[in-house]
């Protein structure tokens, strides 16, 4: 009789080890699973973000560096260089038959003069850059020196 209570509980405790034997069941897993995908979903969603986001900044980063070569280059001039005259401001041409818009690649850069304004002796200089849907506008003064 002892053997065969011993056997009795042998079998019971390896029932009861199978039933606590810890384990995930189809649907938890179907679960995480769900889970896990619409994670991953945010973040190619946030990766596709920050592209356009790169190519963006990278386009207006283009533009800007455009418009201050632009600004470097008309600095540098004389007070009285044709470049530098109202007369040419687009659509009309300078002194020396020249309209301020020159295309360089994909940009298209104009400037715009207006003399004596804010103060007198000066002249306030617009460079407009565009290009692949973007513009970026840069302003300085130069001084009659």
């Amino acid at each position: 009789m002892n053997s065969e209570k011993a056997y009795n509980i042998s079998a019971e405790t390896q029932r009861d080890k199978l039933k606590k034997e810890d384990g995930f069941t189809l649907i938890e897993v179907l679960v995480a699973i769900t889970i896990f995908a619409v994670g991953l979903l945010a973040v190619a969603a946030m990766q596709n973000s920050a592209i356009l986001m790169n190519s963006t900044a990278g386009k207006l980063t283009n533009l800007s560096t455009s418009g201050m070569d632009k600004i470097e280059e008309l600095s540098a001039l004389p007070y009285t260089d044709p470049w530098l005259e109202t007369a040419g401001n687009p659509p009309g041409n300078d002194s020396a038959g020249n309209t301020h818009e020159e295309v360089s690649g994909d940009y298209t850069i104009s400037w715009t003069v207006i003399d004596d304004n804010p103060l007198t002796s000066t002249k306030n200089i617009k460079v407009t850059v565009t290009g692949r849907g973007k513009t970026a506008v840069i302003s300085f003064l130069k001084p009659n020196v």
